[in-house]
């Protein structure tokens, strides 16, 4: 049995309880602090939760959403329309359907250089050569004067709407505008034969509507080339996108000579025409857009594809468009220059080339159709192939390619020009291998000047090429004066010889100030525009910083509160 304590041991014993139970509360006091502080956050956790959970996002990664990273584009599923070739490639059906709708209005206009052949009596009925108009066919006896100007009424139409297109593509998009041209090409083509039958001054008006209609190709390529295609696809793009004036001489010259030929006769060649750029007009405005980022048929992966190391300017166009500081630029005036040269070059071709093959070379109509479709054939393959090598020869400097791609173009083209108007009459085939062989080397511009203008030019590449297309109607005035002047008779070679030299030194003199001058940096107009842009976006990131505090200062109170009322 344990030993009795005393009193004054119990005593000692209860106070040393009482000091061990106090010191016990103290320790336990800032556990509760502790734990109120940790209720706290996870009361803070709780109201972002809730905030997170009330859409789906954080305000965190709704500020991350209010900018989205370019490389963080996550790849969507495709739509159910890119099955097959396009998968992921899109932009190339974008890219033949332009191809394909640029050539059929080029094609409305050149048609009437062929049926010229059939629908003119022959001046000579015993040449074996002649064409023959199927019976109750209407014949029209056109003067070459006449003749010279249904080609000016194609000029003077085009160049002036060639800058009210720039601006309404510039101002409303170029989707339902270039559609609106298509349609009315259509409708203006599908006319010709009542215009003819009407008088010349009819058809002489029908060519001006034609010509306004025309005028724009060439601004809605740019802007094709800018939206569509990727910093390393530009030459390729620029390459099939201006080969559609030889495109449509590939189309119309052999189908012309067939249909002249059947029992129908030349009229139905504008019907058939009509027919097809109506189809392929209705197709552009389903499937193109103006913004690929919310096409119903753009993955994620080609988005990120296509902007890829673009600026916002190029990726989604400028407000504004410096037009006076553009055309005072020097280089930007070579560039035109040399546009001048080759396109009036192509364009003479094209219009005048039937005629010289059957008045000149003495090919009949038939033939005449298919020789003048060769050369188009050589010029679309020639373009293609400059275009990817001139996108892929990465070996070589920008400058040096561009003048080798300019002058293999320009230079040699001329030179040919120049030995076309001395071959002997009794050697047809080499004149007609010259003649396709000038297409092959003017095809070759996709990678000098015109590649040239997207350098330079940057986000308003579009710009400078519409002004091309104002060129392209000079050209239209420039060939048939220069016809008028010095060719009295069609099949007098010597007067056609002294055309020809007048556009080789022109070839060669333009293509020696573009090496001179050459260079691959961008305008000062186009970094002004890029440091813009690049201010409202600093802005942009300031403004979201700021949001992003004031809404955790926010987030912060409302937890208080909640704690409070807690």
């Amino acid at each position: 049995m344990p030993p009795k304590k005393s009193d004054s041991e119990s005593l000692d014993e209860k106070a040393k309880d009482k000091k061990v139970d106090d010191e016990k509360v103290s320790d336990e006091k800032p556990d509760v602090d502790n734990d109120d502080e940790e209720k706290d956050e996870n009361a803070n956790d709780e109201v972002a939760k809730d905030e997170k959970t009330k859409d789906g996002k954080s305000k965190d990664e709704k500020a991350k959403d209010e900018k989205p990273d370019e490389d963080e584009v996550p790849d969507e599923e495709l739509s159910n329309c890119c099955w097959g070739p396009f998968k992921n490639k899109y932009r190339y059906a974008v890219l033949l359907l332009s191809v394909a709708c640029l050539t059929s209005m080029s094609s409305n206009v050149i048609a009437i250089n062929f049926t010229f052949i059939c629908m003119t009596p022959p001046i000579n009925a015993t040449d074996p050569n002649n064409f023959v108009a199927p019976e109750g066919v209407p014949l029209y006896d056109y003067a070459q004067s006449d003749k010279s100007l249904f080609q000016w009424a194609v000029g003077g139409g085009s160049a002036v709407a060639t800058f009210p297109f720039t601006y309404a593509y510039q101002k409303f998009g170029t989707r339902w505008i270039f559609l609106v041209s298509g349609l009315v090409s259509a409708v203006s083509t599908v006319t010709v034969p009542f215009a003819a039958s009407m008088g010349k001054w009819w058809l002489f008006a029908d060519r001006v509507l034609l010509g306004v209609t025309y005028s724009s190709n060439f601004a809605v390529i740019g802007h094709i080339v800018i939206k569509w295609a990727t910093l390393t696809e530009v030459g390729f793009f620029l390459g099939l996108l201006t080969a559609f004036t030889s495109l449509s001489s590939v189309a119309t010259n052999p189908i012309s000579g067939i249909l002249c030929a059947c029992k129908y006769g030349w009229p139905i060649v504008y019907y058939s025409h009509a027919a097809v750029c109506f189809v392929l007009f209705c197709l552009w405005g389903i499937f193109y857009s103006d913004h690929p980022e919310t096409h119903f048929a753009i993955s994620g992966k080609e988005l990120k594809t296509l902007h890829k190391n673009k600026t916002n300017a190029r990726k989604y166009g400028s407000k504004s468009v410096p037009y006076f500081k553009i055309i005072r630029n020097p280089y930007v005036l070579v560039i035109w220059l040399n546009a001048l040269a080759d396109i009036g070059c192509i364009v003479f071709l094209s219009t005048y080339g039937p005629t010289f093959i059957n008045k000149v070379l003495h090919y009949g109509v038939t033939k005449t159709g298919f020789i003048g479709a060769l050369p188009a054939v050589l010029q679309v393959t020639c373009k293609l192939v400059t275009g990817f090598m001139s996108d892929k020869l990465n070996c070589v400097h920008e400058r040096i390619k561009l003048i080798f791609f300019n002058t293999l173009s320009l230079f040699m083209a001329g030179v040919l020009y120049a030995i076309l108007g001395f071959i002997p009459d009794d050697q047809p085939i080499i004149a007609v291998s010259v003649f396709i062989a000038i297409h092959g080397f003017l095809s070759a511009n996709c990678g000098g000047f015109y590649k040239a203008a997207t350098l330079v030019g940057q986000q308003h590449t579009a710009f400078i090429v519409s002004c091309i297309q104002f060129i392209k109607c000079l050209t239209l005035f420039i060939g048939p004066g220069l016809v008028w002047l010095f060719v009295k008779d069609d099949s007098s070679k010597s007067q056609w010889r002294i055309v020809f030299i007048i556009l080789a030194v022109t070839l060669i003199g333009s293509n020696f100030v573009f090496c001179f001058v050459s260079t691959t940096e961008p305008a000062a107009f186009t970094y002004e525009k890029i440091e813009e842009v690049d201010e409202e976006e600093e802005a942009g990131n300031e403004n979201a910083e700021e949001e992003k505090e004031e809404d955790s200062k926010k987030d912060s109170k409302k937890a208080v509160a909640k704690k409070a009322s807690a």
